[in-house]
């Protein structure tokens, strides 16, 4: 679940020509207004092409609507045409001439939570809607919910269908004061109350002219000016193998090089590093990017690393400062969002992916199932269906270097897939989650689940 973006300036200062690009999720109850939303601002900030928009025109015109359906423009399934929903995560790409965005549109209700989870693991905002006639409602705070448990830095709320309530400004207000007291409490660091009319355009890309109570920003000036500070430059150095380059041709005789993208931080020629899981410790004596040697790297950009040292590297392994390497283990504790429809029980046998390497690995206990409805934990509850969120102890096969979730996104999450066909069972968090995590009985109960490890060798 990477987080990616494109500096303005390198770490050293210097310029570079590139806009930032913000990766943004949308999620809202049903029928709040998320398609219509997404697509007001992709029309009014001119992204749309000129057949994309008749093509809609036509079909709002075939059911009888006046003015073209925006929704149209995201929802791209059969399905949600036919019934008016988002069922699907729809990605969209455009830009502006301050920003580049990609939007991930996700749905609304209960049954595709694992949906927003998709869409929300790369994001660096969310877009929470409400309808300001409804207020703060159960799903709006599952969203929340999930917003936090995945770390994601921003959020909005987007107070949409002002225009059916008049514009009121004690109808926002007090939706605002709920939902910022919420999402606060579960740690989201950043919260943006916007009152917007998706369908009337009002304070999407242009100002509303029915709100002068309201000075703050449009959705949309807002997006382009969040500040992407938080883009895994300054976290902890981590570049997992994913190739290793050995030419052996007359040119390069001994080139060994250790190629792959920075997950996070900065890599510099002459910095002392560690191999992990094995432990073995060198120099970086070169770095590579795009054909050009250069003394210093960032992420995510892609490189190939040479060490000064023959030590043994292979695909998976991950290269890290000496002095700030994380701890190995072979027990993981966290959270996951089960996106399987067959159920992930204890005992069973699974492979664990890890940014580049995948190995080996026996769910040893489910200590608790998430109710995000009010955040109460359900114990013991043996097994995740689709669309839980659940903590789980997992022991590999093999020593893994993890950090917490909370320290790098990328770096802290992982995979479950079912070794039978490779399936993506679920999605996990390591370290804790927003509540307390697991208790020291769950902890009991997890170091004496048995499970049988015939045929696994661990």
């Amino acid at each position: 679940m990477p987080s990616t973006h494109t500096h303005t300036t390198d770490p050293l200062g210097g310029p570079l020509a590139a806009t930032t690009l913000l990766r943004f999720a949308t999620a809202g109850s049903v029928d709040d207004g998320k398609s219509t939303l997404v697509g007001r601002l992709l029309h009014d900030s001119k992204s749309v092409l000129t057949d994309q928009l008749e093509a809609v025109e036509r079909v709002s015109l075939g059911r009888g609507q006046e003015a073209p359906d925006l929704a149209l423009l995201t929802d791209g399934l059969r399905a949600e045409r036919e019934q008016g929903i988002t069922i699907d995560v729809a990605y969209r790409y455009f830009a502006t001439p301050r920003r580049r965005f990609i939007l991930a549109d996700t749905p609304g209700h209960v049954q595709y939570t694992r949906n927003m989870v998709t869409g929300a693991s790369t994001a660096e905002l969310a877009v929470v809607l409400v309808d300001a006639r409804n207020g703060v409602v159960e799903q709006t705070r599952r969203h929340a919910a999930v917003a936090a448990l995945l770390r994601v830095p921003h959020v909005v709320l987007a107070v949409n269908k002002m225009d059916l309530v008049e514009y009121a400004e004690p109808v926002f207000a007090e939706i605002a004061k709920e939902f910022t007291a919420y999402a606060a409490s579960l740690g989201v660091p950043e919260i943006t109350a916007i009152p917007i009319s998706a369908l009337a355009g009002d304070n999407v890309v242009e100002p509303s002219a029915h709100m002068d109570w309201y000075g703050g920003p449009t959705v949309l000036e807002h997006l382009e000016t969040v500040p992407v500070s938080h883009d895994l430059t300054g976290c902890h150095a981590r570049l997992p193998v994913q190739y290793v380059i050995r030419p052996q041709s007359a040119e390069h005789p001994d080139y060994r090089g250790y190629a792959g993208q920075i997950a996070a931080g900065t890599f510099r020629t002459g910095e002392d590093v560690t191999v992990l899981p094995s432990g073995r410790t060198s120099k970086i004596a070169g770095i590579d990017l795009l054909g050009e040697a250069v003394d210093i790297a960032w992420t995510p950009q892609s490189v190939t690393l040479l060490l000064e040292d023959d030590i043994d590297v292979s695909r998976g392994d991950l290269i890290v400062p000496t002095g700030d390497a994380p701890a190995t283990t072979q027990d993981i504790e966290a959270t996951v969002c089960h996106v399987a429809d067959q159920p992930l029980g204890v005992g069973q046998r699974v492979l664990l992916k890890h940014t580049t390497r995948t190995v080996k690995a026996i769910v040893k206990d489910i200590p608790s199932r998430l109710t995000l409805d009010d955040l109460s934990q359900h114990p013991a509850p043996g097994q995740l269906v689709a669309n839980d969120i659940g903590r789980v102890v997992v022991r590999t096969a093999e020593p893994l270097a993890l950090d917490s979730y909370a320290d790098s996104r990328r770096t802290g999450s992982f995979l479950l897939i079912d070794p039978a066909d490779g399936t993506t069972l679920s999605a996990g968090m390591a370290g804790e989650a927003f509540t307390n995590g697991t208790s020291g009985a769950a902890a009991e109960n997890a170091a004496a689940a048995a499970a049988d490890d015939e045929g696994w060798d661990f």
